[in-house]
């Protein structure tokens, strides 16, 4: 198992009551909460840039008059 970083976070008051409320009514701990949420961002940041280089990839696909399946066999054995 990995060993943990212990490192010191600063929360507004509001977020912090918050993240413990989360971490009572989940039984996790504090630090539990934090790396869900830190996972989850992470993620969502990810996917993002996925969709940005899905949209960036399909545009040049269709300039390249790449629209199909097909299409793509015949470009790559020109």
């Amino acid at each position: 198992m990995p060993s943990a970083v212990k490192k010191t976070i600063s929360l507004p008051p509001d977020l912090a009551r918050a993240a413990e409320q989360i971490a009572q009514a989940e039984g996790k701990t504090l630090s539990g909460v934090v790396q869900d949420a830190l996972r989850h961002a992470r993620a969502v940041r990810l996917r993002t840039e996925l969709v940005a280089l899905q949209g960036y990839w399909t545009q040049k696909a269709k300039e390249r008059g790449v629209l199909t399946e097909e299409d793509l066999d015949r470009y790559l054995q020109a």
